[in-house]
């Protein structure tokens, strides 16, 4: 799978030097890459966020000048539009695990401010290397076939937390699961990559974690001190997945010598605490089962099917329409120009009574052209199946973006981001073209045949 080479923006909400060094040393690695904005104002950082739609978010908790709760809450206050990338900075342990239990889906990693001096370049080179995890709904290059790849995470815990958030961003964003399941899938990849990290790779036994927890020891510290031995510091685990239309499957494998994963799996679920995390990941898939050896897990998910996860805030005061099989939305030629949101189904789109496309859910919205232009319908569109759509009159719809600008900047870019790709496309096609006439390409003389 390739994907398209852009500077990712990055937000910086601090009044701390050592936050602001730290971020402008890093990018000057990543020159090329990366464009950090500083802002040291609440309200600044939230225009910013809302006109820029930065890809990552740095909030720093340490500058007590910034409220941060204010942008976390506002970013999930609308969060079609604000979507995942925040990286945030505390002062310390405690204030992290806070930060971290309250499991909010946009944050990517919880930071203290001597982690995030120490490993920020890396957290950007990590970044860089996933950056097709890191978009803005609808900006993305690929939707609804079937991407696949792997991660390989050392024995930090810091890495597999970023590969979760990654896979779990990417599903929800791309429409694949739903709120619910966010939090499900979220819970399943942290409790089975923890399994993998702490009882296979670290071969931490439940009495060996249960004394060090008793002796007020952290469970980090208990890994880091494991990490000491050499053999096991070399340990991986690895994240393969496969992102389908219908289902998504994951596998996490680990370096360890396996364990009796039946003797848990078929325990009771109230015996004691060993195992509740595999029987809880086992009730939030669609299945769930390990290898013999006992260091590889599979599970699977159904995914949402031709449907948006979440309306844009300021679309659901507007009624939603359900259309029937096979009925029409718009003809081609009528004079129209209302805008709709594609909240359910699949329609398919006609030109000079060709299908020229199929739109769902992915696509965000229909007849767009229309509406910007002015001008009359360019296609008719029909239901295939039944669906819902959110009808928004042109003069609503503008006196919206009056009070909601940022929305119209991001029509902007979604629109010249399908430009993008479409450009894209008919590059490739050029190109397959040309090196098809150099295959079939016919000799200036033929020969005479006899």
């Amino acid at each position: 799978m390739v994907y398209s080479v852009i500077m990712k923006k990055i937000l910086v909400a601090s009044t701390n030097q050592q936050v602001i060094d730290t971020v402008q040393l890093s990018c000057k690695k990543y020159a090329n890459y990366f464009d950090a904005d500083f802002y040291t104002d609440t309200d600044a950082a939230l225009s910013f966020i809302d006109y820029e739609l930065p890809e990552i978010k740095v909030i720093d908790f340490t500058s007590s000048e910034i409220d941060c709760h204010r942008i976390i809450a506002t970013i999930n206050s609308d969060p079609w539009l604000h979507n995942g990338g925040i990286i945030a900075v505390v002062s310390n342990a405690a204030e992290a695990q806070a930060v971290d239990e309250q499991k909010d889906p946009n944050i990517l990693i919880v930071q203290t401010l001597i982690n995030f001096k120490e490993n920020f370049t890396r957290l950007l080179r990590i970044l860089w290397r996933n950056q097709h995890f890191l978009f803005n709904r609808g900006m993305q290059d690929n939707f609804g076939g079937k991407e696949t790849g792997s991660f390989v995470c050392g024995c930090d815990p810091m890495d597999f937390r970023l590969y979760t958030r990654f896979l779990v961003g990417y599903m929800y964003s791309s429409n694949r699961i739903s709120n619910d399941d966010l939090y499900s899938l979220q819970t399943v990849l942290m409790e089975l990559l923890t399994n993998a990290l702490e009882h296979g790779n670290c071969n931490i036994t439940y009495e060996e974690k249960s004394a060090w927890l008793e002796n007020g020891g952290n469970i980090l510290s208990l890994i880091k001190e494991k990490c000491k031995q050499p053999e096991i510091a070399s340990r991986k685990i690895r994240i393969a997945y496969a992102i389908g239309h219908t289902k998504s499957k994951f596998v996490i494998r680990d370096d360890g010598a396996g364990f009796d994963w039946r003797k848990y799996l078929n325990a009771d679920f109230s015996e004691g605490t060993h195992g509740r995390g595999m029987k809880l990941s086992e009730s939030l898939v669609s299945s769930l089962s390990y290898n013999e050896k006992g260091n590889e897990v599979t599970f699977e998910i159904n995914n949402l099917k031709d449907a948006a996860n979440t309306i844009p805030s300021i679309m659901q005061s507007f009624a939603n329409i359900n259309f029937l099989d096979r009925q029409i939305v718009c003809r081609e030629n009528e004079m129209s120009n209302d805008l709709y949101f594609i909240v359910s189904g699949r329609y398919a789109i006609y030109t000079d009574n060709k299908l020229v496309s199929v739109l769902s859910p992915n696509d965000m919205f229909i007849g767009e052209m229309a509406f910007l232009l002015n001008d009359r319908r360019s296609a008719t569109v029909m239901s295939i199946g039944g669906g819902k759509l959110i009808k928004v009159p042109k003069v609503s719809f503008l006196n919206l973006i009056r009070r909601n600008p940022h929305y119209g900047i991001f029509l902007s870019k979604l629109l010249a981001q399908r430009l993008l790709n479409s450009n894209k496309k008919i590059i490739s096609m050029t190109a397959q073209l040309e090196e098809l006439k150099k295959q079939v390409a016919i000799p200036s003389e033929l020969p005479i045949l006899d």
